[in-house]
């Protein structure tokens, strides 16, 4: 376990001692498809780690529409906020697939901070950057055009294949992509079409395979 927290980013740069200290107080559970992991408004008081698996994040609005904001799979982690305030739940999330996590309840993480002091300040340096990644999200929202949006998920998502095109592994439908850029579904729908027909991308059993670099603008 001490070896898998270090592919966690926000464990990154934390000794050998702490990583197994930390280790030894996380608590294991599994998720069935499409299982309710944490729910938003809930009082948050983990963090969680993926060992195995994938889920989708989830907000909902007023209205009680759900929106799939992102998804993560293996060593990602969700829920750290948890350990610095004592907010609720500000998402959901749900499993895709059969998942399993290693879970850091906040009450253990502070037990170990008196004997581990210098894994806070590390910590807090690792939250920083995944917020400031989550500000150039939100900047390329607001000055990004549609098509650069749905563009940008697309890349992020990727996997290299080794024969010169990219593999998206998780099944992402219009809508998922339409409220990850925050456009209609109709518009994702009209883009993804014509990236088809002009050979960007193609369908293979629902998951997309990018063929070759997306253009810069469209």
């Amino acid at each position: 376990m001490p070896n898998t927290l270090k592919q966690v980013e926000i464990f990154q740069n934390l000794s050998d001692d702490e990583l197994a200290v930390l280790a030894a107080n996380c608590e294991r559970k599994v998720a069935m498809p499409d299982e309710l992991v944490i729910e938003e408004g809930e009082s948050a008081n983990s963090l969680y780690i993926i060992e195995a698996g994938r889920v989708k994040i989830v907000c909902s609005d007023d209205s009680g529409n759900e929106y799939v904001i992102n998804t993560q799979g293996a060593n990602e982690y969700f829920g750290e906020l948890a350990l610095v305030d004592d907010m609720t739940r500000s998402s959901s999330v749900v499993a895709q697939e059969e998942c399993s996590f290693r879970v850091m309840h906040k009450d253990d993480f502070y037990k170990i901070l008196k004997d581990f002091p210098d894994i806070f300040p590390s910590l807090l340096r690792n939250l920083t950057l995944r917020v400031r990644g989550l500000t150039d999200d939100i900047r390329n929202l607001a000055l990004q055009d549609v098509y650069s949006r749905v563009a940008r998920v697309l890349m992020t998502l990727s996997e290299e294949t080794g024969d010169g095109s990219l593999y998206i592994p998780v099944l992402l439908t219009k809508q998922d992509i339409a409220d990850r850029v925050g456009a209609s579904r109709e518009m994702v729908s009209g883009i993804l079409k014509n990236l088809v027909i002009d050979e960007y991308i193609r369908f293979e059993d629902g998951h997309i395979v990018i063929n070759t670099h997306l253009p810069v603008h469209y």
